[in-house]
């Protein structure tokens, strides 16, 4: 029976590592490959034995293409074991190298401006699949990741028990050592599973995709919000902010025309006001064949300005990965489209 090194704790290791016949201290030295080396092929962990190293898996999962940014953003396409597609993201500035995860295999949310959702939802992913990402970024970078985000593919809170358990191997000191300050993970917005995360006692950040300041607006970009009223996901917020007073991020999606107005700006700020939060700005990176425009930066200046002197704490999300379609889903349709370049050109693994 494999060993799935990225699906187990260090102790589950090292339980399975005995069941299989070898001595215990086996586990430790590939969590010492995998971990701090960043090793995924067994063959190259050289202190373990060849019946141990038959057994052992660690990337499931292949590039089947890559994308790379003038401005340093890179974009994995990967290949699962059962052939479903997800996307992961490397953002890297100087100081920082920013991994964005992708939780399922497609998306049920259905948000409107959004590539992922069009497919639908495929598959939840596993704890070790969004992890399988982590590894390959490192890899294909060079770099060692030190920040993540749960905005990739799917939505994190749908896959709860998957989620939680890649958090916890993420901010582990025995696995990633990663600093739970230093991982977010965004939501269209779930109360219940906002308060079953909060009771977890993760000191991470928590950030909600608002994208309208009003049900009406919001139902129309998100579908899936209709069932939540705006009301019943800010009161969990607000939970989730008491239980570790860890700032919410509010994420708000400029679309040109849509939910860019002053009316909009004005609704925004009340709503910010009323939690503590920071919103960040986003300027919509365009899909082929869906009907939303990004916004200009006048306008995205204008919308952040009136913010400001409402008193909000505002940013505006620098835009990456433009020449590159880095936008979920975006690949994964290059891809699959008829036209789309076969495995055998693209890969780059």
């Amino acid at each position: 029976m494999p060993l799935d090194v990225l699906e187990m704790t260090i102790e589950q290791l090292r339980q399975a590592v005995v069941a299989a016949g070898h001595e215990p201290y086996r586990a430790k030295q590939i969590a010492d490959w995998v971990y701090r080396k960043g090793a995924t092929d067994p063959a190259k962990m050289t202190n373990l034995p060849a019946r141990l190293i038959s057994e052992l898996h660690v990337l499931t999962s292949r590039i089947v293409d890559r994308a790379e940014s003038a401005d340093g953003t890179t974009k994995l396409l990967l290949e699962l074991e059962d052939g479903h597609r997800i996307e992961t993201v490397l953002i890297p500035t100087e100081k920082r190298a920013t991994a964005c995860l992708s939780t399922q295999a497609g998306c049920a949310m259905k948000c409107g401006f959004c590539a992922t959702g069009i497919g639908g939802l495929e598959r939840n992913l596993t704890a070790g699949e969004m992890l399988q990402q982590l590894m390959h970024l490192q890899n294909a970078s060079g770099r060692r990741i030190t920040n993540v985000v749960f905005m990739g593919m799917g939505e994190p809170l749908a896959n709860y028990d998957a989620t939680v358990a890649a958090i916890r191997a993420i901010i582990d000191a025995e696995r990633f050592g990663i600093s739970a300050r230093s991982v977010t993970v965004s939501t269209i917005g779930l109360p219940k599973q906002i308060r079953r995360l909060a009771a977890e006692g993760l000191p991470i950040t928590l950030a909600i995709s608002i994208h309208a300041p009003n049900d009406a607006l919001r139902r129309n970009i998100i579908p899936a919000a209709g069932r939540t009223p705006l009301k019943e996901i800010l009161a969990a917020a607000e939970d989730f902010y008491k239980s570790r007073k860890r700032e919410i991020t509010l994420e708000y999606l400029l679309l040109s025309g849509l939910n860019d107005s002053s009316l909009c700006a004005e609704a925004l700020a009340r709503i910010a006001r009323r939690i503590r939060c920071n919103v960040n700005l986003i300027r919509y990176n365009p899909v082929e064949s869906l009907p939303y425009a990004r916004p200009t930066q006048a306008a995205t200046k204008a919308f952040a300005d009136r913010l400001s002197r409402r008193g909000v704490n505002v940013h505006v999300r620098q835009s990456k990965g433009l020449d590159i379609s880095a936008a979920c889903g975006q690949l994964t349709r290059r891809a699959t489209a008829p036209n789309a370049r076969g495995p055998n050109h693209s890969e780059k693994a």
